[in-house]
């Protein structure tokens, strides 16, 4: 049994549909071809709020906050790569919509990957943008918050005494023309999230799900060359701090597939360069077309597949634009 009911707070176009029991917001705008929006941890659907209208101006945008996020459900549940693509593929069952082009940040990237994994019928482009997934390396902060006793240290650092000085101080960081403060801003967003208990837990059940105190341990990389029958597109910011943008040279090396490397850019380069990023984006959907999906094909690919045919060195290696 599912529901949908539209915010009456006036703040914004949330949607809520009940999927399984738990209560998952969304929005939704425009009209056309289907784009899937799948935000990063700690984040939630407002992270495209600086191209949502943009791309809204070409497709039927559907941005949801992932299960443990803003304004869905936190229960106890699958916070797994594998259990949020059956979540999204859940989802748009709902919505009566058949096929998407998935676009995935940080680590909605890697729940995209898996969602084109798991239901290639129903993905025809992958768009990444700073994207889990591809190498074991994140940001130290983050590995630390999977060690025994993180959830305490996140319980007592967002207590309500200073965590008003603590996300200004980060805010006013973010303002500062360094590199390393460049994304302070979206993380004084992601810390005053993690004051909810609930948020804190399924942030640290989504961590456990794939990494440790040693960085990433869930990739994709083995399974990339399947990227050979889905057009994939691939953004990063030069200056990411959270996720190296040397990750960008494991991604898929074929003629269906783009790297765009935006210089002085974070971790979002949606929102640090949003028209470019809607232009790259609206060029690639209409450039590439859909991926088919044929049983056949794929069954031979994954029969033959290599994974050593990912490696940077191959000769359908494309160029990687910077800008």
């Amino acid at each position: 049994m599912s529901s949908r009911r539209r915010s009456v707070s006036g703040q914004d176009d949330l949607e809520y549909v009940v999927v399984h029991g738990h209560r998952r917001a969304y929005r939704k705008r425009g009209s056309g071809p289907a784009l899937l929006l799948l935000h990063g941890l700690g984040c939630d659907s407002t992270t495209w709020l600086p191209v949502l209208d943009r791309l809204a101006e070409h497709f039927t945008v559907i941005a949801p906050d992932l299960l443990g996020h803003g304004a869905s459900d936190k229960p106890d549940a699958d916070y797994s790569l594998g259990g949020y693509a059956n979540g999204m593929r859940d989802l748009l069952t709902i919505l009566d919509v058949d096929t998407v082009t998935v676009v995935g940040h940080s680590l909605g990237g890697g729940v995209a990957m898996q969602f084109a994994y798991q239901f290639p019928e129903r993905t025809e482009r992958v768009v990444l943008v700073a994207t889990g997934g591809l190498g074991r390396d994140v940001t130290p902060l983050i590995r630390l918050l999977t060690l025994p006793g993180a959830g305490t240290v996140m319980s007592v650092a967002t207590m309500r005494p200073w965590r008003p000085l603590v996300a200004g101080t980060l805010r006013s960081l973010a303002r500062l023309p360094h590199i390393a403060v460049r994304d302070l801003g979206e993380v004084a967003d992601a810390y005053l999230k993690l004051a909810d208990p609930a948020q804190r837990r399924a942030f640290r059940r989504v961590t456990s799900t794939v990494m440790d105190w040693r960085g990433q341990f869930v990739t994709m990389t083995d399974r990339a060359y399947l990227a050979r029958l889905m057009p994939v597109l691939l953004i990063w910011g030069t200056e990411d701090m959270v996720i190296p943008v040397d990750h960008a040279h494991h991604g898929p090396a074929f003629a269906n597939s783009e790297t765009h490397l935006f210089e002085h850019t974070g971790h979002f380069p949606h929102r640090d360069q949003p028209e470019r990023f809607t232009e790259l984006v609206v060029e690639f959907c209409g450039t590439k077309p859909a991926a088919e999906y044929h049983r056949g094909r794929w069954r031979s690919l994954l029969r033959r597949g290599d994974p050593g045919e990912m490696e940077p060195v191959a000769a359908e290696l494309r160029d990687y634009a910077v800008s």
